[in-house]
């Protein structure tokens, strides 16, 4: 999914407008898409092109990692619908203690604060406590759609009576579901195995408290669609990497990647805020050419980037002062100078509200078409 969002936002660049030449105009220019802390999916591509195998790409994104075998069979609980009502099923042979027909169609149903079995027709079957769990042959259909592993349906929390519908599923096969929506399944095998072993290890590091489940279906956690979504080379990369995590001093990391780098990754505290963590630092990233949006430029008029920049700017924008870039270098703090006042901003925010890819960016202001002072000024240094 990132990378499909990449080429869709790189088509985007193309048909954005120009702003309009006469009056104030600004030009931002950037590089990269997404947050660009771990591995780049197009940066693997590229190693992956220049012969480079899946276990150097993985050691270059996050530094001083090994590659590592789990110890046993390891279950995840993906979040994959929430419903106001019923969450329907098929290809179960058993639930909450009753067998069950696997070529007949199911109901869970929300009673209180407990679920009840149902036949599709709405016939009671049996009581199932706090938690509905249906198995099959390794698959079941949940609201239509074909899963490996279980499905368990538990109540959201809330008193509407809605339910979450989960997929309980080995990460084995679960990292078949996430490969080809991250990364095509055309790609060279060495940079879909980099995929599978980052795709398993960051589900095992990263959990969400969530009511039942530990992750999304989504780019909240990793995009995963189940079995409709799996290519024969995707599940061959997932196959032939089965149970290998990254570590760093025995753990299993955290292994976080975005489309691309813009040519240079970036250190984990720059972007997420939080603390610095010796694996998730800033590196050369060589081959994210390839990246559509490897450069990038938005324009804007004076009257659009100052609609756009509203929350954060008093008056109209002067100029946008850069206090502190990261390794990469993206933008981690910066100052707006408005014609009322200055104001600090993240380079996250800033970038969001613009719209941009990245927050590798520098401003570039232009008054009836020709280039003035008071665009992107440098007041501090890199951060290391």
């Amino acid at each position: 999914m990132l990378i499909r969002a990449c080429l869709a936002a790189a088509v985007a660049v193309l048909a954005l407008a120009p702003a309009a030449r006469a009056g104030v105009s600004w030009v931002v220019k950037g590089h990269g898409f997404g947050h660009g802390v771990g591995m780049s999916q197009y940066g693997a591509f590229g190693y992956a092109k220049h012969g480079k195998g899946y276990r150097f790409i993985l050691r270059h994104y996050y530094s001083g990692t090994k590659i590592g075998k789990l110890a046993g069979p390891r279950l995840v609980r993906v979040l994959v619908d929430i419903s106001g009502g019923d969450v329907g099923f098929s290809g179960a042979t058993s639930a909450c203690g009753k067998r069950l027909a696997r070529e007949r169609s199911y109901e869970a149903r929300r009673v209180g604060s407990s679920l009840r079995l149902r036949s599709a027709g709405g016939r009671a079957l049996a009581s199932c406590g706090r938690k509905l769990r249906a198995t099959g042959n390794g698959r079941v259909r949940i609201e239509g759609a074909a899963y490996r592993g279980a499905l368990e349906v538990v109540p959201t929390g809330s008193d509407a009576g809605s339910l979450n519908a989960v997929n309980a599923v080995p990460v084995d096969q679960y990292v078949k579901g996430v490969i080809p929506n991250e990364s095509p399944a055309s790609w060279p095998m060495a940079a879909l195995r980099a995929q599978a072993v980052a795709a398993r290890s960051y589900a095992l590091a990263t959990r969400v408290d969530g009511n039942g489940f530990d992750l999304y279906n989504d780019t909240r956690s990793q995009v995963y669609e189940g079995i409709a979504s799996e290519a024969v080379r995707t599940n061959r990369a997932a196959n032939a990497t089965g149970g290998q995590v990254v570590r760093y001093r025995g753990r299993i990391a955290q292994t976080f990647f975005s489309a691309c780098s813009g040519g240079h990754t970036e250190s984990v505290q720059n972007v997420f805020f939080g603390p610095a963590i010796p694996y998730l630092v800033g590196v050369p990233d060589p081959y994210d050419h390839h990246c559509p949006l490897h450069r990038w430029k938005l324009r804007f008029s004076g009257r659009q980037i100052n609609a756009k920049l509203d929350g954060y700017l008093k008056g109209r924008l002067r100029r946008v002062v850069v206090t502190k870039r990261g390794a990469s270098p993206r933008i981690v703090w910066a100052r707006l100078h408005g014609t009322g006042g200055v104001t600090k901003i993240r380079g996250d925010r800033l970038a969001s509200a613009l719209g941009a890819y990245d927050r590798w960016m520098t401003f570039r202001k232009f008054v009836n078409g020709k280039a003035v002072g008071g665009g992107d000024t440098e007041t501090g240094g890199v951060a290391k």
